[in-house]
């Protein structure tokens, strides 16, 4: 069964290279993703030891913080090198179904999905974190 449109295939039979780079494109922009995640998760798990630094400057007495951010920050990371991993795995598999003839257009990407509602419930607990501790 055969799913790819006309569009797909050059007009001496052959398939359109541009199918191919789109794909690469999807890959690069997850892995963009991915190494975003984990940049912000460096960036919050730092943030309670910068934090940390500025009162004790300004006050000269030593806080300790409860370690929420280290926290958050590690699962950013790790969620980054998820989607990093994920990215290799639907790359290749999305390739090879190009090449077999059996890719479906217009699924729905239900890792863009699954990712968006985890961020989503990520920054609701975020907001919530500040909110209570204002």
């Amino acid at each position: 069964m055969f799913f790819a449109t006309q569009d797909s295939w050059m007009a001496d039979g052959t398939e359109d290279p541009r199918t191919y780079f789109a794909a690469e494109r999807t890959f690069l922009a997850w892995i963009r993703t991915g190494l975003g995640l984990m940049g912000v998760g460096f960036a919050v798990a730092r943030f309670s030891f910068f934090l940390r630094e500025i009162r004790d400057d300004q006050t000269h007495h030593i806080l300790h913080g409860n370690g929420l951010s280290l926290y958050a920050g590690v699962a950013l990371v790790i969620l980054g090198v998820g989607v990093n991993l994920t990215a290799i795995t639907h790359h290749v598999h999305t390739v090879r179904a190009l090449r077999a003839g059996t890719w479906i257009p217009g699924k729905v990407s239900s890792n863009g999905i699954l990712l968006a509602l985890l961020l989503a419930l990520i920054g609701t607990g975020i907001c919530v974190y500040l909110i209570l501790m204002r």
